[in-house]
């Protein structure tokens, strides 16, 4: 049974990536040789790696472990985060029964039939979109003109928040995600989001509408079940997560497709519903965004794969990994649109805290997927590979711009 490794051998994470569309080979091999070991953090803090597929979805559901970042040996991504978390807490934070009780205030919001009814409406958007590439300048800057732009329109949209406060919402979004950012600028960041959006929660207060944030004030604000600040917190969450990760998802997404003519070529020629939407799994799986693992905290000593976690011992689920474990996905570093397996990836990760949004990053990702090559089936990269910039110190991975041409 191992306890702990000698400090002299424990690689510092996360480590860096030697290709853009891969995880850090490092991290590979720690997955070949051991699948749970230890690493340091930025603090010098050293919780338990765990890089199995098996082994990172025993994890992420065993009620021994927590997600509350309140508790002693929790695992921080960066000064910054800590320095947010002191100031806002939010459900994906907790554990239950209080997570479960904030999660099911959104539960509806997202089920898979309500995104499904909105395919039109995104359909609309990003056609939209694609009409004012094509009329615009050639070259053009994807990331500006379609990536950032649908997630950001539908999750407005839903939420009833004005879009035309989106770059303001856009910077604030990255200084809080970016793991460079220090905890003032964190904490200033936040402060500015939670500014924007107890107006909005002010507004719906006065005026309810249609839309996710007026059912928020009126169901469970005015009812006493959540607090101002509550719902204030409850925006913050999902109109960052709803943006960052489906943003890079759309960019680094074509850029991968660009790189794999085969699989882009049937994407544009093919009107299989099936294929569309499990390209879309096998690009979840094959690029795992959200980079830094996921975060938790033991809660008791307890074994766990022949290894003693204790009480404290923080815990590090790289999920990046996992989904790359040749023990589950054959030839896990190939592209393949077709891999039955494909949805069984951890990128929305396992467990109790799943991501919520889910389904709606999934039709906003099939939607793209499916219309953008077929309407510019001659789209490609108007830089060189070298020139594209990555985003290897956020939390979330992606590109910062994406120059193409047709």
């Amino acid at each position: 049974m191992t306890t702990d490794t000698d400090t002299d051998t424990v690689s510092d994470y996360p480590m860096a990536r030697t290709c853009p569309f891969d995880p850090p080979p490092e991290v590979l091999s720690i997955q070949e040789r051991e699948r749970i070991t230890r690493v340091r953090l930025w603090d010098g803090s050293q919780p338990w790696l765990v890089t199995g597929y098996r082994e990172v979805r025993d994890i992420l559901s065993d009620p021994r472990v927590s997600a509350d970042t309140d508790r002693a040996g929790y695992p921080w991504n960066s000064a910054g985060q800590k320095g947010r978390r002191g100031v806002m807490k939010t459900f994906i934070n907790m554990d239950n029964p209080e997570h479960d009780r904030l999660r099911r205030m959104l539960t509806r919001e997202f089920m898979v039939k309500r995104m499904r009814a909105l395919r039109p409406e995104i359909e609309k958007i990003v056609n939209g979109l694609i009409d004012d590439i094509l009329a615009g300048p050639n070259p053009a800057d994807l990331v500006e003109a379609l990536a950032l732009p649908v997630p950001s329109l539908v999750i407005c949209e839903m939420m009833g928040v004005s879009y035309e406060e989106r770059h303001l919402f856009h910077e604030l979004s990255r200084t809080m995600i970016s793991r460079l950012s220090t905890a003032e600028e964190a904490v200033a960041a936040m402060q500015g989001m939670m500014e924007l959006l107890a107006r909005v929660v002010d507004e719906k207060d006065k005026a309810p509408a249609d839309d996710l944030v007026s059912r928020l004030v009126t169901e469970q604000m005015r009812t006493g079940r959540l607090s101002r600040d509550e719902v204030v917190n409850m925006c913050q969450l999902l109109l960052v997560a709803g943006h960052e990760t489906t943003a890079n998802m759309i960019a680094l997404g074509t850029l991968t497709f660009l790189r794999n003519p085969q699989a882009l070529k049937e994407l544009r020629t093919t009107d299989d519903a099936k294929v569309h939407a499990n390209s879309v799994e096998e690009m979840l799986r094959y690029l795992t965004i959200l980079h830094v693992g996921r975060r938790r905290v033991a809660t008791e000593d307890f074994e766990f794969h022949g290894h003693q976690i204790k009480s404290g011992d923080g815990i590090v689920a790289a999920h990046d990994a996992a989904d790359r474990d040749a023990g589950t996905f054959e030839n896990p570093d190939v592209l393949d649109i077709h891999r039955p397996s494909a949805r069984h990836h951890l990128a929305f990760g396992y467990g109790p805290h799943q991501c919520l949004g889910q389904p709606l990053a999934r039709v906003e990702l099939e939607v793209v997927y499916s219309t953008l090559y077929r309407r510019i089936p001659t789209l490609e990269l108007a830089v060189p590979m070298d020139h594209i910039v990555f985003k290897t110190d956020n939390v979330v991975y992606g590109i910062d711009a994406l120059p193409v041409k047709w």
